[in-house]
């Protein structure tokens, strides 16, 4: 077993916690002890998920594996940095691919509305993350969709009129936009509207999934040149968007999901840029509530990062050693 001595010390934090939640519960308290409680949980929390990869995980950029084998239950953080029960679709996450310092920041945008955008904040850090406290709050210009990502100190998100890939430098916050022709707005996933342009990034680069109106509503998913944004290569898919609750791509490889029951949903198939193998997968994973909006993978941890009505929601990939 790959156990060491610092195990035995979480452990033993956590039955402190535990004993301090049980006095909380029996006397009178200040809502302040419940927040420092619940601080103090989310770091125990992240150093157990430091302790757990080594043993469980491939380290992170590692490809050398034949693909996701499970996906963990959900970790349900918090409600959103709004504390809005109405910004019920959004996006959170951390930058793929970040800037020297910036390797523990989370963005979060949350919204009422699909059909556009409002104010994305940035958090320093985890703990800024649960306290709500962010360094930077912003709007995009044109913005529509809840696809948004980040990396290299950049969001990328989906612009309208007309339907175009747009990207912010989040020191700058200067703004620049790239049409897909092709890219159709009749054609969205089946839990959500106007999300025409999912973005993507991974072990390989930066991605773009869609749908057009010659592969007859099928997936799409083009890699983007980051430097240039523009589109260097595409891949059609055989499976129809509309079909689909999500998508997300993983050491080149696209994964789709579709909706089973309330509760679950799974990864129904896989696309492999690099060979253009297709496979149907039953890979299946538990949901907070039934349906969810926003749903991305960081290579940087090997986590999904799901907005789940209102909720940030993540999940940790295992893959299929080789």
């Amino acid at each position: 077993l790959c156990v060491d001595g610092k195990l035995k010390d979480y452990l033993n934090e956590l039955s402190d916690l535990t004993e301090r939640l049980d006095s909380l519960q029996n006397t009178r308290y200040l809502k302040l002890d419940f927040e420092l409680l619940r601080i103090d949980f989310a770091e125990l929390q992240e150093k157990l998920e430091e302790f757990i990869p080594p043993c469980f995980f491939l380290s992170s950029g590692n490809c050398n594996h034949t693909g996701i084998l499970s996906i963990s239950k959900p970790k349900v953080v918090q409600v959103n940095g709004d504390l809005s029960s109405t910004y019920v679709y959004g996006c959170w996450g951390k930058d793929s691919k970040p800037d020297p310092g910036y390797e523990s920041m989370y963005f979060y945008g949350g919204y009422s509305s699909t059909n556009y955008g409002n104010y994305y904040q940035l958090y320093s850090d985890y703990e800024k993350l649960i306290l709500r406290s962010y360094f930077k709050r912003y709007s995009l210009s044109y913005d529509e969709g809840n696809n948004h990502i980040v990396r290299g100190n950049a969001m990328y998100y989906q612009a309208y009129s007309p339907l175009r890939m747009g990207k912010v430098n989040l020191t700058s916050l200067q703004s620049e936009y790239r049409v897909i022709t092709e890219a159709s707005e009749r054609f969205s996933y089946s839990f959500i509207n106007d999300q025409h342009l999912d973005f993507a990034a991974d072990e390989k680069g930066l991605w773009v999934i869609y749908a057009s109106e010659q592969s007859n509503g099928k997936l799409i998913v083009g890699k983007i040149n980051e430097n240039f944004l523009d589109i260097e290569e595409r891949h059609t898919t055989s499976v129809f968007k509309v079909h689909a609750t999500n998508a997300f791509m993983a050491c080149g490889v696209l994964y789709v999901t579709r909706s089973v029951d309330l509760t679950t949903d799974e990864i129904f198939y896989a696309y492999d840029t690099e060979t253009s193998e297709e496979k149907n997968l039953n890979v299946p994973f538990q949901k907070f509530r039934d349906q969810y909006s926003y749903l991305d993978y960081n290579p940087t941890d090997q986590k999904l990062y799901m907005y789940n009505s209102g909720y940030y929601v993540s999940y940790d990939v295992r893959f299929n050693k080789e």
